[in-house]
């Protein structure tokens, strides 16, 4: 009985610590997510040339490329005044 309760008790332990660190690392596919966790591998070699770093606005762009990427992947932006998906329309993304 008490070797029962041991290994009911270490399992407790490793699914907490399980759960802790996936947390952390942002692992976990969460299902009412519409992206998986990991980024794809073009992803991260576009995704490689910026960075978030604070800058929200239009006019602090250089491309539309960089503005996609900030609506994408910055909180706070405010480039996407009717909000489909398309940034800086005026500026950088204005289409064909």
């Amino acid at each position: 009985m008490k070797k029962l309760l041991f290994v009911g008790v270490l399992r407790a332990a490793g699914w907490t610590a399980f759960t802790r660190f996936d947390r952390s690392h942002g692992l976990r596919h969460d299902s009412r997510d519409s992206e998986p966790a990991l980024p794809a591998a073009a992803e991260l070699v576009s995704s490689s040339r910026f960075s978030c770093d604070g800058r929200v606005y239009c006019s602090q762009m250089s491309s539309c490329e960089e503005a996609t990427y900030f609506l994408q992947h910055c909180p706070g932006t405010k480039m996407d005044g009717d909000h489909d998906g398309i940034p800086c329309e005026r500026q950088w993304c204005n289409g064909p």
